[in-house]
């Protein structure tokens, strides 16, 4: 083969290989439709779509507070998005550890028990003022302690009843808006 007909294929096989990792087929697309409105005074989570009001939900942000330090044990603040999804095809109450299913299922309200649970919706900060939220693992998630929901009482996360977390789950993709404020 010569050298100039290895490198028209060589330029080729480039080209196809930047369209292909623009349209990889089983990566969704960013979802640009939805946004949630995360209330830390009022311990509640409204979903739009398109700028209309589809739910809200009862939550439990961080007993300390708001604030992005690492080991702060506080929910971020501020304009956040969806990075990662997990947990689609998972019972509810399925108890999740570093992301993957234990095979482990909480009941509701189990005494004793704080496990992360139902999904997990892994956040990315995106201002300066939450900066650390992927690193220090910031989910939404379901929690068994449902009783507990509408008081601070997360280390970081936003906990959310099961039902609720399964439903929003199938409605918000990777790149949802999330404003914690």
């Amino acid at each position: 083969m010569t050298t100039s007909r290895r490198n028209v294929l060589l330029a080729m096989t480039a080209g196809l290989l930047q369209t292909a990792c623009r349209t990889l087929p089983w990566q969704a697309p960013r979802d640009d439709r939805h946004v949630l409105i995360v209330s830390v005074s009022e311990q509640k989570m409204v979903l739009f779509e398109d700028g209309k009001e589809l739910a809200s939900y009862p939550i439990s942000t961080a007993k300390n507070g708001i604030g992005d330090a690492p080991d702060s044990y506080m929910t971020p603040g501020g304009r956040m998005e969806i990075a990662e999804k997990f947990g689609s095809a998972e019972v509810p109450g399925t108890v999740f550890k570093d992301r993957a299913p234990t095979g482990e299922v909480v009941a509701v309200d189990a005494p004793g028990r704080d496990p992360v649970v139902t999904r997990i919706l892994w956040l990315r900060g995106l201002e300066p003022q939450n900066q650390n939220a992927y690193r220090r693992f910031i989910y939404i998630h379901g929690t068994p302690q449902e009783n507990l929901l509408g008081s601070p009482v997360s280390f970081g996360c936003i906990r959310m009843r099961s039902s609720d977390i399964v439903s929003l789950y199938e409605r918000v993709g990777v790149g949802a808006q999330v404003l914690v404020r």
